[in-house]
């Protein structure tokens, strides 16, 4: 895989949700108790995902976890190396991200904006629930009251610190509960979950980035390496198999999947693909550690 890192004139990185598992966000666990236990009491559930499809009673208890969730996962501090390996890893190099994550961890660790398209949107922004518009807004500011509101602290940092007398609260109060300012709909997270993800005009750039990129690159048959890292098979469509099938309608184009017992390749491109079934943060450091020596 270094050599063919090496080689590549061009590298198209595909990120799934392995590669933040990977650089210590991980949804249950641990990490899951520290900040939603009380929530895990009440309701049942054991994973932050669970959580973001529980059917809260009031509106104020959904967005005193929605609040917690994005505060975690979006603004504090990523706790691995995993990105900034990646990002030091290809530096230098002609590159473009495309992920599934939403969690912003890309441009947080230093990653070109320009060069990344996130597909099914960002932790870090509202819309409207209708949508009334293909339009998204900052949430840093109202997600940041939400969870003052229940008794935590922000860290100098950017974590989130509990309550130091008792337990935090589980609701937020109605003033703060977001709101579109075009329409005054309730607002939803800028998440790809069903048809009202609103693809808003930064959305449609990106994806025009992107695409500009393959046909150029493609087109003047550079050799182009597909760099998949924690792809499952919940989207498939997005990254892994248009990977694969670009690889294979491109002669010098090469593929490579980094996945925990899930690194694959389909047999027309087994020639031309390279697969680690091992820890991606533990590949990435490696690979990192042997460029610069």
């Amino acid at each position: 895989l270094a050599e063919e890192l090496a080689a590549a004139e061009a590298v198209v990185v595909g990120a799934g949700a392995g590669l933040s598992t990977a650089a210590g966000l991980a949804y249950s666990g641990e990490r899951f108790e520290r900040y939603f236990s009380d929530f895990a009491r009440r309701h049942g559930f054991r994973d932050m995902y669970s959580g973001g499809f529980f059917p809260y009673e009031t509106p104020g208890e959904r967005w005193a976890f929605w609040s917690r969730y994005v505060w975690v996962n979006r603004y504090a501090p990523i706790p691995g190396s995993a990105y900034d390996d990646l990002r030091d890893l290809i530096a230098g190099k002609d590159a473009f991200v495309i992920t599934t994550n939403v969690d912003h961890c890309f441009q947080r660790a230093g990653f070109a904006k320009e060069r990344l398209f996130y597909t099914q949107g960002d932790y870090g922004l509202l819309q409207c629930s209708g949508p009334c518009r293909q339009e998204t807004w900052d949430n840093h500011g109202v997600m940041r009251a939400m969870v003052e509101a229940q008794g935590f602290a922000i860290a100098p940092d950017g974590g989130l610190l509990p309550p130091r007398d008792g337990a935090p609260g589980m609701t937020v109060p109605d003033e703060l509960v977001p709101r579109c300012p075009r329409c005054g709909r309730p607002a939803a997270m800028n998440l790809r979950a069903d048809g009202t993800f609103a693809e808003d005009a930064g959305w449609h750039e990106a994806a025009g980035r992107y695409g500009d990129f393959l046909r150029s690159r493609l087109g003047d048959g550079r050799r182009v390496l597909f760099l998949e890292l924690g792809v499952g098979l919940n989207t498939p469509v997005i990254i892994k198999y248009p990977f694969w099938q670009m690889t294979e309608r491109s002669p010098r184009a090469r593929y490579a999947c980094v996945n925990l017992r899930g690194a694959s390749a389909p047999r027309a491109i087994e020639d031309r693909s390279t697969c680690v079934d091992g820890d991606i943060a533990a590949v990435l450091r490696e690979l990192r550690a042997l460029k610069e020596a």
